[in-house]
């Protein structure tokens, strides 16, 4: 892994002059991390440094003579709380894609967040967080919010003031000699408007039969509206279903969240979102409350508290999604934790 990235990254050195003088390129990163108090409710109550989705990439673009644009980009997470991820991960581990745009809309292939996932962006106020919304979004086999590899998608040009259609098919999640095996797409239709004080989403997701955690569906609908340039309302409703009902129960989120800003530089945001589980006990709450001051445009600093209330049979966590400090949840205690971050955007 350490000789692959240093080759790249000798690669990068010499030839991004050279691509330079044909295509827009980029070279862009965030670090970002954070002092943790996680606290289980049980046996668990330590500090720790967490690594939170941080990462390095880079983008370009160029002008064709067609009046098209080609555009890319590779992004690779990395750790900034250890200095090293996994040996095991392959270059390349986040959003990495090539696609084409003009008149016609936009057109990629790769492996990026699918647009179930991105439908959550209305509300994604604590997003790679502590009390990340994915963390009653995105649990146990009922998972959507995902970055689903060999991907082609597909979004419209703006419409009616402010509207996109996106679509997209992921042909496989693994390759195999076996058809029957091959049964493991994902289908994606979602429908954006953002506009104005308003940004709304929708997104329809399914997996077939033989993909990995199982044949399932999602529907959600997020929305936010500016109430005045300081106040920022959002809500969310998502409905999940698998399968194999027995082991994956039906499943709904909603609930709402607020970011204000109320000095220049500095914003005060909460939120509530409950886990309706269609079985005895296994309902879960996410509250979370945070407070953020901007050194800079590309500097931020910020404090969170965040909690989940489970049920007997819950064990989630405000802290499992999105970061590299995690332990898991207890179950029927509810889950609590503290956290001081840093995040810097270059």
């Amino acid at each position: 892994m350490k000789k692959t990235l240093c080759a790249l990254a000798v690669g990068a050195t010499l030839f991004t002059p050279a691509l330079a003088m044909a295509a827009d390129v980029k070279v862009y990163g965030r670090a970002h991390v954070s002092l943790d108090y996680l606290d289980d409710g049980a046996d668990y109550n330590e500090v720790g440094l967490s690594s939170n989705s941080s990462r390095l990439g880079f983008k370009a673009e160029q002008k064709l003579e067609n009046g098209m644009t080609v555009f890319g980009q590779i992004e690779q997470e990395i750790n900034f709380a250890s200095g090293s991820a996994n040996d095991d991960l392959e270059f390349a581990t986040r959003d990495t894609f090539v696609g084409l745009k003009g008149d016609f809309g936009q057109a990629r292939v790769g492996r990026f967040d699918s647009p179930f996932k991105v439908a959550r962006g209305p509300v994604n106020f604590f997003g790679d967080q502590l009390g990340d919304i994915r963390n009653v979004t995105r649990a146990g086999d009922l998972r959507f919010d995902e970055r689903n590899a060999n991907t082609i998608e597909y979004k419209s040009p703006k419409f009616g003031g402010g509207f996109n259609v996106i679509g997209a098919l992921s042909l496989h999640e693994d390759n195999s000699v076996d058809n029957e095996a091959n049964k493991d797409k994902a289908y994606d239709l979602a429908l954006t408007y953002k506009e104005g004080p308003v940004d709304f989403a929708a997104a329809y997701e399914h997996y077939e039969e033989d993909a990995n955690r199982g044949e399932r569906d999602g529907f959600r609908v997020a929305a936010a509206y500016k109430i005045t340039p300081e106040l920022n309302f959002g809500g969310l409703y998502q409905y999940l279903t698998h399968d194999n009902d027995a082991d994956n129960p039906d499943a709904q989120v909603f609930g709402v969240a607020a970011d204000y800003k109320f000095a220049p530089k500095t914003y005060l945001r909460g939120q509530v979102f409950h886990r309706d589980v269609d079985a005895d006990d296994e309902n879960a709450t996410l509250l979370a409350v945070g407070l953020e001051h901007r050194l800079d445009k590309a500097v931020r600093v910020y404090g969170n508290l965040a909690t989940v209330l489970n049920d007997e049979n819950s064990n989630l966590t405000p802290w499992s999604q999105g970061r590299s400090n995690s332990v898991g949840g207890t179950r029927g205690e509810d889950a609590f934790g503290l956290s001081l971050g840093f995040r810097y955007d270059f």
